[in-house]
């Protein structure tokens, strides 16, 4: 075995010394379990491929990306509302100990790059020539982190490495430096490696590179060797849970739970995936493919395989078979080419899923996307469950689009949105190749795409070697895909504009409705069947073609979603002699928009209030799963308890904006009548605009917004009341907000002034939150408000200490009018955001308000508030109360108990449980933007 061994490791390094001029690395490594530390000492051979003269080398140390909370991997958590990594104990956390840096056998200074823990600078004594090499000694050990980060780790039952040794950076026009982001993306030169690695008994060490293996007293040693490779893998654990698939191609090394599926399904779909990828790409060049049950989960396409049996959508054999199949083809491209994943993505996001969506089209044709939910009576007739699993990638594209949350396909990985990059980029990259495919044809673009893989197997790989192969496919012009299509996040959109009948033909204009020219495929249809396609170009505004008359009574744009359009919905024109081109339907709750109708939806509505009780009701509106610009709805309902209709309606049309700050402007009008107090309705009706400005980058999160509204407001009189200018008034308001949302530190503020027939005012609210190292949190709020003039009487329109009047009815009162009881005990922070009811109130001149909350312990933290009231006629009054707050989920559950205050100690007065507050909010719309904090 010996000797077998020496000569296999000779061969393998006298073949990479001859014949190529790649980066060596040798590593020999030593495992410690007990304290989960990797000793290294590694040997690295660097060649200068370029053409520049080098005077550094960079190493990325992605190890070291666990370190602290100022790594750029931390901050990137913090920006994905993540504090694991941030409030990790020392324990979990994982560095690098760098011992000895030698150059050329001298011992070289380095430093880290600032701001970037995980990259290394060295600068060199002697500049290093082209095609000249330098020898890197590095001795150092590896704290291995929890694998709870990001997969890679400590696990439950042993490790798996990931991105674990030293690695020099790639030059390519300049260093391509990147910094760990959870993102696996690290780009490295093609390398040949060999490993030694001592792993102590009884753990088991699979891997990605050829192995041998030496057994020793105590540990067994671990040799693994590979050529042109980049990623090393280490699956280190008390057993062996890999299994190996021999195929009739190459053996599948893979951890992947086969679940209840018997062998021979699994070999039959496995041989079938390949084959169909070879037939794609060509022959995979290596023997062996590992394939990790981690980078299933990490790039999972289905998202079903770890939800409960009993509620999965899809069998077990479909589950397993397309979410290998992707694993596979991600690795296949992986382990052959080799992009810059932080820039040049596109190419490879499109590759892998227009590989899925041909090989669902050839063996899952009509498989449907909600699986076997389908056929459920409550959901088989809505549109989504008509849909194929396919439609998914147009779908979702659009439903981020439509709200113009999409980015271009050349933007830096690091700065997409979290659902831009694992989801809309990647579909609107695979719907990308299927419309060169469907442009130029079939066959040319598949020959462009298997001449580009063999080309670029085993090197360094470019989309722009792509972009030349297929232009010489075809004499078509694709200059539109690789220019807007690539960079910009244009969207595409046109309808049919016109249809004029003539003797023997269809007139017919097509319309650009925005800002880029693509191809645009009109089809004929008859009974839902195709008649007809057409591919259509140069339509920069209008253009009209003529189409001879045939068995068809209906033209279509994009009728297969062939490629992502912004808006499908005026796609159509029906050729027949109708009233309407698309009849009025009705459907339940929400569904995808049926192109064959216009919808309108009815929801059923239940709300609660103290006056109407139970309102039961339908809200009627035009809102489907994918955002319109123009939205209404229309609630009419009647309450249980007061015996009385009640409703409102809300008007809204949002105008998207691409090229300036301005996020978008809606443009509204609504109105609402509801009981005030008992047996006492109010109604209200205010237009309004709300002008909202873009985030800085996606990856924020926050809002900043002008707001302007005229609120009108008509509430009923009691029996024998005299109607006064608390009861029927009109009030403009004017608003600026700027939050900006983070795990850590949260600030924002608020100005705002508002003008009625009586008074005039303006406050600012200001609010920061921050968690301290220990994990406790601070909330600091500041409020300050004044009249300009004030001539009401009365403290209706006063500023309230410890409940706002709220007389624009904008907070989510349940009993609004209630002096005592449960209800009169809900708080919503506002204003003076006291908790204690003082013996003063109100302020009708001015007010000024500090609240303070600190944490203790968990959800546990103390409050504390001070106030300034000044009224009229009055000295200024000082408010103090503090109290425990226990903040289960902050401005969404809370608890309010008062113990001391200018009522002296309130624990011990009478009635205490009535002076308890509490923070309950039924808004649908603040728990899901608590929820989605991070991904949208």
């Amino acid at each position: 075995m010996k000797s077998y061994l020496n000569i296999s490791i000779i061969c393998f390094l006298f073949s990479c010394q001859v014949f190529c001029q790649k980066n060596t690395n040798d590593i020999k490594a030593k495992l410690d379990t007990d304290k989960h530390v990797l000793t290294i000492q590694q040997e690295i051979i660097f060649h200068n491929q370029s053409d520049s003269l080098l005077t550094k080398i960079y190493l990325h140390n992605w190890p070291n990306s666990f370190r602290d909370r100022k790594t750029p991997l931390s901050k990137r958590f913090v920006k994905d509302f993540r504090k694991d990594l941030y409030f990790a104990e020392p324990s979990e956390r994982g560095f690098t100990i760098i011992k000895n840096l030698a150059i050329n056998n001298n011992v070289n200074n380095f430093k880290e790059v600032k701001n970037q823990a995980d990259i290394i600078e060295i600068k060199l004594n002697n500049n290093l020539k082209p095609n000249d090499s330098v020898k890197i000694n590095a001795t150092y050990q590896i704290k291995i982190p929890d694998a709870k980060f990001t997969n890679y780790g400590k696990t439950l039952d042993g490790y798996f490495l990931r991105f674990w040794y030293l690695t020099p950076a790639v030059y390519k026009n300049s260093w391509q430096l990147m910094s760990n982001l959870n993102i696996d993306d690290l780009y490295e030169d093609n390398t040949d490696f060999t490993i030694s690695i001592d792993i102590p008994k009884p753990y088991v060490l699979e891997s990605n590179l050829y192995k041998y293996t030496s057994d020793k007293k105590q540990f067994t040693n671990y040799y693994l060797v590979a050529k042109n490779k980049t990623d090393v893998i280490l699956s280190i654990s008390l057993k062996d849970k890999f299994k190996i698939y021999k195929t009739k191609s190459i053996n599948i090394k893979t951890d992947i739970p086969q679940g209840n599926l018997t062998d021979s399904i699994a070999y039959k779909n496995l041989n079938r995936g390949l084959n169909f990828i070879k037939k794609y790409l060509g022959d995979y060049p290596h023997k062996e493919m590992f394939v990790d049950n981690v980078s299933r989960v990490k790039n999972s396409i289905i998202g079903a395989s770890n939800i409960p049996k009993i509620v999965r959508p899809f069998e077990d054999e479909l589950i397993w078979d397309l979410e290998m199949f992707k694993t596979i083809v991600s690795k296949y491209i992986a382990n052959t080419t080799n992009f810059n994943l932080r820039k040049d993505y596109w190419f490879i996001y499109g590759l892998e899923n227009y590989l899925l969506i041909e090989y669902i089209n050839t063996y899952y044709p009509n498989k449907k996307l909600l699986g076997r939910f389908s056929n459920y009576w409550l959901l088989r007739s809505f549109n989504l469950a008509k849909l194929n699993i396919n439609d998914k990638h147009h779908l979702l594209y659009q439903f981020n689009s439509r709200r113009f949350y999409d980015q271009s396909l050349e933007t830096s990985a690091d700065s997409l949105s979290n659902f831009n990059r694992k989801i809309t980029s990647r579909y609107k990259a695979g719907l990308g190749f299927r419309y060169l495919k469907g442009f130029i044809g079939t066959t040319p673009f598949n020959d462009a795409i298997r001449e580009f893989y063999l080309n670029q197997k085993n090197g360094s790989s470019s989309s722009d070697v792509f972009r030349k192969i297929l232009t010489q496919k075809t004499d078509k012009d694709i200059e539109w895909f690789f220019n807007d299509f690539l960079n910009t996040s244009k969207k595409i959109d046109y309808t049919i504009d016109d249809v004029i009948t003539e003797k023997d033909s269809f007139k017919v204009t097509l319309k650009n409705k925005r800002n880029i020219t693509t191809p645009v495929l009109l089809y004929g249809l008859k009974d839902k069947k195709i008649q007809f396609k057409k591919w259509v170009t140069d339509v920069d505004s209008t253009k009209t073609i003529n189409i001879a008359k045939g068995d068809f009574n209906r033209l279509a744009l994009n009728y297969e979603n062939l490629y992502p359009e912004h808006n499908t919905l005026d796609n159509w024109k029906s050729l027949e002699k109708k009233i309407f081109n698309k009849p009025l339907k009705f459907s339940l709750i929400k569904d995808v928009s049926d192109p064959y109708y216009n919808q309108l939806f009815y929801l059923p509505n239940v709300r609660y209030n103290f006056y109407n009780g139970l309102t039961l009701g339908v809200s009627i509106h035009n809102k489907p799963l994918i955002k319109r610009n123009l939205e209404f709805t229309l609630s009419p309902s009647y309450g249980t308890k007061s015996k009385t209709l009640a409703g409102s309606f809300n008007i809204l049309y949002n105008q998207f904006f691409e090229e300036t700050n301005i996020y978008r402007i809606g443009y509204g009008v609504q109105g609402v009548n509801l009981d005030y107090a008992p047996s006492l309705t109010y109604t209200s009706f205010v237009p309004y605009v709300n002008l909202i400005f873009k985030r800085k980058s996606l990856r924020d999160a926050g809002l900043e917004a002008i707001r302007a509204k005229l609120v009108h407001i008509n509430k009923e009189v009691a029996p024998n009341q005299t109607q006064t200018e608390q009861d029927k008034y009109s009030v403009f308001s004017l608003s600026y907000v700027n939050n900006k949302l983070d795990m850590i530190n949260e600030f924002g503020y608020s100005l705002g002034t508002e003008f009625a027939k009586n008074f005039s005012k303006a406050f600012v609210d200001v609010r920061f939150r921050a968690l301290t190292s220990k994990n406790r949190q601070l909330d600091f709020r500041f409020y300050a408000g004044g009249f300009f003039n004030n001539n009401t009487t009365g403290n209706y329109f006063s500023f309230g200490l410890d409940r706002a009047n709220d007389y624009l009815f904008e907070l989510n009162y349940f009993g609004r009018s209630e002096a005592s009881g449960i209800f009169s005990q809900q708080f919503i922070i506002a204003e003076g955001g006291f908790k204690s009811v003082l013996p003063v109130r109100f302020a009708n001149q001015w007010m000024v308000s500090f609240n303070s909350s600190i944490g203790l312990w968990r959800w546990i933290e103390v409050y504390n508030d001070v106030a300034f009231l000044k009224n009229r006629n009055s000295n200024v009054y000082f408010a103090y109360n503090s109290g425990i707050r226990f903040n289960f989920v902050h401005r969404i559950l809370e608890l309010y108990f008062p113990l001391y205050s200018n009522n002296g100690w309130e624990v011990g007065q009478p009635n205490y449980g009535q002076r308890i507050r509490f923070t309950l909010t039924g808004n649908l719309d603040a728990i899901f933007n608590f929820i989605r904090r991070g991904f949208l």
